[in-house]
């Protein structure tokens, strides 16, 4: 283990030596590489994802393979060079295909920069690739494939993963630059970091025994994941499902990722942190498996909803010591009780009588417990409550309450329900068409008559409906 952790400080030690902030990125790759799980990463350019990773398998004297993906990328490209041989056979001549390996077939380390630009053809069988780490039946070294994306909603021809291949990356991570978040303290380092000539990342010098990884992963493998960190887990994925509603439709929370792998990132954790058995808080490492799996206003929220629940599993824990102690007392009294009974044996009528009391006491505080029967103090408050509007509440509940008494209005948007005398020519429009051009070519003291327009000034009485049961109090 000490090995592993010094492997594991002197690569943490390089990247900060080059990369100021990005703390969680940086755990994130290293989780990657010892739990060998693959990793996406999308911010926008510049943000250090490739340097990072280039730094780390330099460190540690990794073979890496960088390939930028574009529209017109071809497989071949990825895994090697296309040979293509000529042979003769008795029934004439052969043309075959091989490839020369190289690309993602002979790295250790590989980062797919722009990995959403990438056709499907080509995509398809990468991801397939990096899935089984295996091409034409043959196992390849690759520990960690790294994506890194650019944000997708800004550009056209960048397209972004569907969630079943986007599920392939195990960690995924949303980087922002410090310039974005106002972090100028850390910018101000940066800027002192380059200003110096001697800065030079390309240069790094293998400091680490490229075989700790292969140490840091059979240890992983062995870490124990004692019991409450497994049910704070199970907890952490039920409050999701159950209090914030993520289904098929709007996550994807599969129990491959969660339940296999992310078990696998909870003990590389651990190992992160020089320990052989995990622990809560190494539960705080869901964020990186969450980032594109549930909506981002529950992504936003994890770290505080794991806290939460790495908390309560803790009062939890300080309080079962307590139900310890109760069991040994309770054990202590059985035997002071088979002591008694090997001495001198107690009246069988009155042991029954005190056991039939006890039990009604503690069916009696059961009963207020379970259906909310009030002892003599909630009585007394009971009685002081008042319930305002409980005669019209009544009404509601009886289906008693009458309709709202409406008085009609003259209004010019009601609808004609009668008729009414002209009352002068300003109402010519509101006539009846027939009369009115009767009256226009006879006029007579007589007026046609208009039509009456109404409508009901509504009024209403208000309910308000409370909850006044006892459990509210």
């Amino acid at each position: 283990m000490k090995d592993v952790n010094k492997g594991m400080a002197n690569i943490i030690s390089e990247m900060d030596k080059y990369v100021v902030g990005h703390d969680d990125m940086k755990e994130a790759i290293l989780l990657g590489i010892v739990s060998r799980e693959h990793i996406y990463l999308e911010g926008p350019p510049g943000t250090a994802k490739t340097m990072l990773a280039e730094i780390a398998a330099d460190t540690a004297d990794l073979h890496f393979y960088f390939y930028q993906l574009h529209r017109d990328t071809r497989l071949a490209e990825l895994v090697g060079d296309i040979i293509i041989a000529r042979e003769k056979s008795t029934e004439g001549e052969l043309i075959k295909q091989s490839i020369r390996k190289g690309g993602i077939l002979t790295a250790e380390i590989c980062v797919l920069d722009d990995v959403s630009r990438a056709p499907g053809e080509a995509l398809n069988i990468l991801l397939r690739i990096l899935n089984e780490r295996k091409y034409g039946g043959e196992k390849i070294p690759l520990l960690t494939a790294i994506a890194t994306s650019n944000p997708t909603k800004d550009e056209y021809y960048n397209e972004p993963l569907d969630p079943a291949n986007l599920d392939r990356f195990t960690i995924q991570y949303k980087t922002v630059g410090l310039i974005q978040q106002n972090m100028w303290e850390a910018a101000k380092k940066v800027v002192d970091l380059y200003a110096d000539a001697t800065t030079d990342y390309s240069q790094i010098v293998p400091s680490v025994d490229r075989n700790v990884f292969e140490r840091a992963f059979k240890l992983m493998s062995a870490v124990e994941v004692p019991k409450e960190v497994k049910e704070a887990l199970l907890e952490l994925l039920s409050t999701l499902i159950n209090d914030y509603k993520l289904d098929d439709t709007n996550s994807l929370l599969t129990d491959r990722t969660f339940l296999v792998k992310g078990i696998k990132i909870i003990k590389s954790k651990a190992i992160l942190s020089g320990r052989s058995k995990a622990i809560l808080e190494d539960l705080k490492v869901m964020k990186y498996i969450t980032t594109f799996r549930v909506p981002p206003d529950v992504h936003e929220q994890i770290e505080e909803i794991t806290e939460e629940i790495i908390d309560k599993k803790k009062i939890a824990m300080e309080e079962e010591p307590d139900s310890d102690e109760e069991a040994d007392q309770a054990e202590e009294m059985g035997s002071e009780e088979e002591g008694e009974e090997q001495g001198e044996p107690m009246d069988q009528a009155a042991q029954e009588g005190e056991q039939k009391e006890a039990l009604d006491k503690n069916m009696s505080a059961l009963q207020r417990k379970e259906f909310g029967d009030p002892g003599d103090e909630e009585e007394q408050y009971l009685h002081k409550e008042t319930i305002e509007n409980i005669d019209l509440l009544l009404k509601v509940i009886k289906g008693k309450v009458e309709k709202s008494i409406a008085d009609q209005i003259p209004h010019r948007g009601g609808q004609p329900r009668s008729w009414q005398h002209m009352k002068d020519l300003d109402d010519i429009l509101d006539t009846d068409p027939v009369e009115s051009s009767l009256w226009s070519e006879d006029a007579t003291p007589s007026l046609p008559r208009v039509y009456k327009r109404d409508k009901k000034q509504s009024g209403g009485e208000l309910a308000i409906l409370r909850d006044v049961s006892s459990s509210m109090m």
